[in-house]
């Protein structure tokens, strides 16, 4: 049995601006190599991201670019199964790789956050972020290091397994069905209730700024991948999605009320992805089936 699990940080709400990635390599049960590297993306950084990372601007000099360690990467990960903790970092990877005009990576992905909400069911509709999950099976890391990640993604894994004595090709597939929960939604308006079996589910999403969608667009397909749709930002949201003409003035002053609001929260510990509309697109395609 053998399973790579990967993580990256990045530079501000681009997904694609990765200025750090770190991969864990487990065989039969066991970690058996990592490899990390601050990646200059090429990008601004903006100071939400380094307070949560703690990487700045001056740690990325003359480090290597995302397309200097493509080569390493696909060594790596190609044709093998690539865990990570919710599909943030698949899509970064890929996000990334298309910024530099790489082929995509081949590899077989699973997300330990789906397989964390399979398996014990106080993760099934909240709970399942990496910290919780960790702090659950009794594993301490550095959170927010992208190799400290990796690592964890890699031990929930593993704990699962342990715990439903499913091999990870058991999982593999377990990860398709449905968690076995349902709940209502709501068509009726901009918020949703988001479908209970959806690969999002748990997150709560809020837009703000001009988006190519229509809003009502956006809250459908928010809502079809799990997410909840929400009006506006509250103590609940966890994804704010920032029309892109928008998403890269996070430093400047040009911001919404909402946007202002969600920098607050996560001032103040609140955990809350700032992305683009296009970003927002991107997942829906790679999650959506």
């Amino acid at each position: 049995m053998e399973f790579l699990a990967i993580d990256v940080e990045t530079a501000n709400a681009d997904i694609a601006s990765i200025c750090q990635i770190g991969i864990a390599r487990f065989v039969d049960g066991k970690l058996v190599e990592e490899w990390s590297s601050l990646i200059d993306p090429e990008d601004d950084f903006d100071g939400m991201n380094v307070s949560i990372h703690g990487i700045e601007p001056e740690m990325v000099e003359d480090q290597p670019l995302l397309s200097d360690v493509a080569d390493r990467l696909r060594s790596m990960l190609e044709g093998k199964i690539s865990v990570c903790h919710t599909h943030f970092d698949r899509l970064a990877v890929g996000r990334g790789f298309e910024k530099y005009r790489l082929a995509p990576i081949s590899t077989s992905w699973l997300d330990s956050a789906r397989v964390a909400r399979r398996t014990w069911k106080d993760c099934a509709w909240s709970g399942y972020g990496l910290a919780n999950v960790c702090a659950r099976i009794g594993y301490e890391f550095r959170h927010h290091d992208a190799l400290e990640d990796a690592k964890a993604a890699g031990q929930v894994l593993l704990a699962a397994m342990r715990e439903t004595q499913l091999d990870i090709d058991g999982w593999l597939h377990r990860v398709e069905q449905p968690i076995g929960l349902s709940q209502g939604s709501d068509h009726n308006s901009i918020c949703r209730a988001g479908n209970p079996e959806g690969e999002l589910c748990g997150e709560v999403v809020v837009f703000t700024g001009a988006l190519e969608l229509t809003r009502s667009q956006a809250a459908d397909l928010a809502a079809s991948l799990g997410c909840a749709v929400a009006g506006g930002v509250t103590k609940k949201t966890t994804i704010l999605v920032i029309g892109n003409q928008d998403a890269r003035k996070l430093a400047g002053h040009d911001k919404s009320s909402k946007h202002r609001k969600a920098e607050s929260l996560v001032a103040a510990g609140q955990r809350i992805r700032l992305i683009r509309e296009a970003d927002f697109r991107a997942l829906v395609k790679t999650t959506g089936r």
